[in-house]
Parts: structure tokens; sequence; C-alpha cells
């Protein structure tokens, strides 16, 4: 199989990249500048790539013939904004210069589905329901603006090299110990989110399991020289994470959904990936009504 570089190795939805691609066999170079990288990757390797320098002589070291770039400062508001956008946008862009650079063959780029806009303190309403790529984006903070921008670095350095590059953008990702019950990146248990509509409301209720966001990832990075380049996908979870159907609840916890969600009937979520499940075969297999199995219904 091939060399991956893995960017973000440590994180919450890292990890389990990293254990998906070494168990199919690839060679695993794990980069963060955290500790955490689990053991199955092949190398554990510290660097600061919002160097440019760094980024180049990471790439130019191992050599690797993907990239998956997820390292960022990921949870909103958890540092000065300006910060957040200096970060997360030369964190891209850099990973995608050095990998164009040195001929890595496929780069996939974290992005996330905040950029449209949901949660915006001034409102915010779907333009139409379930949500997909077509979708229009609104980003109204530094972290969501710096993945608009990560998708259009993306884009252009897919464009303009031989490089193929895709973006994915995970829902809220619940790695395998936040069903046991340690704290989400929100820092509410998922329990919590179940339990106080007003926490997942915001995010209309979006979520994915770790595992499965990390089997799109290596689907996608395989599939890269066979989709057009450049796309963006969705990856959730085949439900909202919510009690009650999204029909009778987006319109109480989001105002202005009222003529849309109609039709998010049962336990249908409110964003679609019907374009992952179209061009690369891929479906979530994971569902809290099944993670947490004392869960009564």
């Amino acid at each position: 199989m091939s060399r991956v570089l893995v960017t973000g190795s440590a994180g919450r939805l890292g990890r389990s990249v990293v254990t998906t691609l070494a168990a199919a066999g690839h060679e695993v170079i794990g980069v963060d500048r955290a500790p955490g990288t689990p053991a199955e990757a092949a190398v554990a390797f510290p660097a600061d790539l919002t160097d440019t320098g760094e980024a180049f002589e990471v790439m130019a070291r191992f050599r690797p013939e993907s990239v998956i770039h997820l390292a960022a400062i990921a949870t909103p508001f958890s540092a000065p904004e300006s910060v957040i956008f200096k970060v997360n946008t030369r964190l891209a862009f850099n990973v995608c210069e050095a990998s164009v650079a040195l001929g890595v063959a496929g780069v996939v780029v974290a992005s996330s589905p905040t950029v449209i806009g949901y949660g915006a303190p001034g409102g915010w309403a779907p333009s139409y329901l379930p949500i997909d790529e077509e979708h229009p984006v609104r980003p109204w903070n530094a972290y969501n603006l710096s993945k608009v921008v990560a998708e259009q670095t993306m884009k252009a350095f897919a464009a303009a090299g031989s490089t193929r590059m895709a973006a994915v953008r995970p829902c809220f990702v619940i790695p395998p110990e936040e069903w046991a019950g340690a704290p989400t990146q929100s820092g509410h248990t998922v329990r919590e989110r179940l339990d106080r509509p007003e926490l997942g409301g915001v995010s209309l209720f979006n979520y994915i399991d770790a595992r499965d966001a990390a089997e799109l990832i290596a689907v996608l990075a395989e599939a890269l020289p066979d989709v057009p380049n450049g796309e963006v996908f969705f990856a959730g979870a085949a439900d909202a994470l919510a009690r009650k159907p999204l029909a009778d609840l987006l319109p109480q916890v989001v105002p202005g959904t009222e003529p849309f969600a109609a039709g998010l009937t049962g336990t249908l979520p409110a964003f679609s990936t019907a374009k992952a499940t179209r061009l690369l075969g891929w479906r979530p297999r994971h569902s809290w009504r099944s993670e947490l199995k004392d869960e009564s219904e």
C-alpha cells in the first residue's frame, strides 16, 4: 500500500484516520505538535506546519503519496479570532503548496459544515433542507471563514497543478471515547446534547462517528484519481443527533426553518451525504442509537 501523511494526527478525528489507514495496510506518518498520535502510525513527527520551511521539510523528508490535512484550531472562539484565521489559513496554504511542489499525488483537506453559516448572531436560515454541497456558504466568524479559505486554497492548487485534491466537511465529530461519556469538543457529553436540544440545535443536530469520517477520508484518498478534481464532500451520520424528528424540532430551536423542515421526518438528518454515496460508494455505519447502548428511545 502507500505512504500517507496525516496532519493533526493526535486530534479527535486524526486518531481515527490514522488507525483506519493503518488497518488498511498504509504506512502512516502522523504529524502533530501535540502528543497522542496512535501507535499504529509508523512515525509520529512533531512539526509546526504554519512555518513554510517546516512544511516543505516534512514533505521532503517523508515523500508521501497522499496527504490528509486535518491540523487546525478546531473549535470556534477557542482562541482570538485573528489567531484562528491566521493559523488555519496558513496551515492549509503551506500544506497544499508543499504537497504540490514536492509531487504528492493526492491531498484531502478538512473543512467544516460551519461554512454554511448556522448560528450567526444576526439570525440564519437555510436556503433549503436537507443541506448539500451546493448550499451557499455564509461565514460569520474566523473559524468558518478560515475553512472557506481552506476550501478555496485547495481548489486553487487543484486547478494549477497535477495533484488531485478534495475537501471534506465532517459534521460534529464524535470519537469512540465520547460515546462512553468523555466531553465532546463543545464541553458537553453526547447525552447532554440529546437531553438539551438547544445545544445541538444551533448546528442543526449534525454529527458523525469519527470512524465513519475516517473511512470516508480513506475511501476519498483512494478515489481521487477517479473523481473530478477539487470536489467538496459532506461527511455526516445517516440520522440526526436528536430524539425527535427534525420536522418538529428544528422550527423550535432554529427560527426560520419552518418552510424547509417539513420533509425531515423520522430520523432524517439536516445534511445530505448523497454525493459521497454517489461518487464514492460511502455510507455511514454508526449511529448514536447503537453507540449509546443504554439509551431508551
